[in-house]
C-alpha cells in the first residue's frame, strides 16, 4: 500500500509542478494588445465567476486592450470602451484589429496610399493584423488581405512595429 500512495503522489506533483510553474510565469506588462479566443467570452465586473456578467462577447478574434492583471483574469477594454474582467483563458495573443467607425476603408496592394485598391472594408469588420511598421499593417480578412492605414484600426498602437 504505501508504494501505491509514493506512486499516487508522484503522479500527483508531476501534474501539479508544470501548471504552478506556468502560474508563476511573468505576467506581460500591460497595456497590451490580445483578442477574444472562445465564441462566447462573459465580461465581468470583477476578477473572480462569482462577480456578475456584465457582457456575453460572441465574436472570435475582436480585438481587446489588456490594461490589468490580477491571477488568470485580464481587466480588458473593447472597442466601444467597455472595461471589464475576463479569464485568461478566454483570451489568445493573436494579433487582431477592428475597422473604425466610418466610411469604408482602403485596403492596398502595399503599405503606400498610392498603390492599388485591392478591396474595400466596411466599419467593424475584424482581421487579423501582421507586419504592421510606417503606420500601415497588412489586415487578413478570412484569406484576403491588404495594407491599412493604422490610424483606420482599433488593436495596434499608432507607434507600432509588429514583424
Amino acid at each position: 500500500m504505501p508504494k501505491r500512495v509514493a506512486v499516487l503522489l508522484l503522479l500527483i506533483v508531476g501534474v501539479l509542478l508544470p501548471a504552478a510553474a506556468a502560474a508563476q510565469a511573468p505576467p506581460r506588462s500591460v497595456p497590451y494588445w490580445a483578442s477574444i479566443a472562445s465564441g462566447r467570452a462573459m465580461m465581468r465586473t470583477g476578477p473572480g465567476q462569482t462577480y456578475p456578467g456584465t457582457w456575453l462577447y460572441v465574436r472570435p478574434d475582436l480585438p481587446i486592450r489588456v490594461v490589468e492583471i490580477y491571477r488568470d483574469w485580464r481587466k480588458v477594454s473593447d472597442p466601444q470602451g467597455t472595461t471589464g474582467w475576463m479569464l485568461v483563458r478566454l483570451l489568445s495573443d493573436q494579433r487582431t484589429a477592428i475597422v473604425r467607425r466610418g466610411e469604408p476603408r482602403e485596403l492596398h496592394e502595399a503599405p503606400d496610399q498610392g498603390s492599388p485598391v485591392r478591396f474595400r472594408a466596411a466599419a467593424g469588420v475584424v482581421g487579423r493584423v501582421s507586419r504592421c511598421a510606417g503606420g500601415w499593417c497588412l489586415f487578413d480578412v478570412r484569406g484576403r488581405s491588404g495594407y491599412i492605414r493604422v490610424d483606420q484600426i482599433w488593436g495596434v498602437d499608432p507607434d507600432e512595429t509588429i514583424r
